[in-house]
């Protein structure tokens, strides 16, 4: 069996079990109980001390009965098409998780997909949450350019379950805004001006657009504004819903790095969920 081994450090996420599990039931302390409705979700992706616990939110709310999880992250340009991972299963700290190659096989019949053979943050940074949650399922790391691809590929992977009579859920691995001169991105210059900028402008305009399922306006407003780090995850996940039949958004948490480690560079995190 061809594993996808891990590539990010232990600053990123915990290495071995026991401090994986240690780190999964302290954010569970932190947060309300799940609500476990919905279909798909928007989940950061930063190392777990800045933004595990909102990603683990976002999880926490997922429908427990599913076959597979599919985790659609980003880091490409916007002609950078579909890509996902070829292997048979993904490590994690916390035991190995088979990968859906099957209905990978049902979504190359409908968009072209290629392979990824790069190591990448924005599906690996989530996937112990995966095995933690949902055990038994089966899980696809896929990335989605920021474009209509993400699109499509949310609608392949509805229509492709709807087929395979699958029952999956969906998270798309997006950040937000990247401000300060770490990033080349200072439009409100610098101080509580550029947090309240970013938090209550560039942020929120962003976040809305996925709360009113508007995929193609957030793409543009991701583009427009930088206000998105791999922004076709999470319009990958809303498509996904849109054609599985939700009809809103719901944010569950959102902050910025600043919040856990003041700086004059930030980065925002929402966890979303789609109902």
């Amino acid at each position: 069996m061809k594993i996808r081994r891990r590539t990010l450090p232990p600053g990123w996420y915990p290495e071995g079990e026991a401090a994986t599990e240690q780190a999964i039931r302290r954010y569970l302390a932190e947060i309300p109980e799940g609500g476990n409705t919905a279909g798909a979700g928007v989940a950061p992706h930063a190392g777990w001390e800045f933004s595990g616990g909102v990603a683990l939110e976002v999880f926490l709310n997922l429908k427990k009965d599913i076959d597979t999880m599919i985790v659609v992250g980003g880091h490409l340009s916007s002609s950078g098409g579909v890509i996902a991972a070829f292997e048979e299963g993904y490590e994690t700290p916390l035991g190995p998780i088979s990968a859906d190659l099957e209905l990978l096989e049902k979504i190359e019949n409908k968009i072209t997909v290629s392979e990824d053979i790069y190591p990448d943050n924005t599906v690996e940074v989530q996937l112990p949450f995966v095995r933690y949650f949902f055990p038994r399922a089966r899980a696809l790391a896929l990335r989605a350019a920021p474009s209509d691809d993400a699109i499509k590929l949310g609608e392949a992977l509805a229509a492709a379950a709807g087929e395979l009579e699958r029952k999956i859920a969906v998270v798309g691995s997006t950040d937000l805004t990247h401000y300060g001169r770490n990033y080349g991105f200072s439009p409100a210059g610098e101080g509580e001006a550029a947090l309240r900028w970013v938090t209550e402008v560039n942020d929120k305009g962003f976040i809305d657009c996925l709360l009113k399922m508007e995929a193609r306006k957030a793409l543009e407003h991701a583009r427009e504004n930088h206000s998105a780090c791999s922004a076709g995850g999470a319009v990958a996940a809303l498509s996904f819903a849109r054609a599985s039949g939700s009809m809103k958004g719901e944010l569950l948490r959102y902050l910025t790095s600043y919040d856990i480690f003041p700086s004059e560079s930030f980065v925002g995190y929402a966890g979303i969920i789609f109902l």
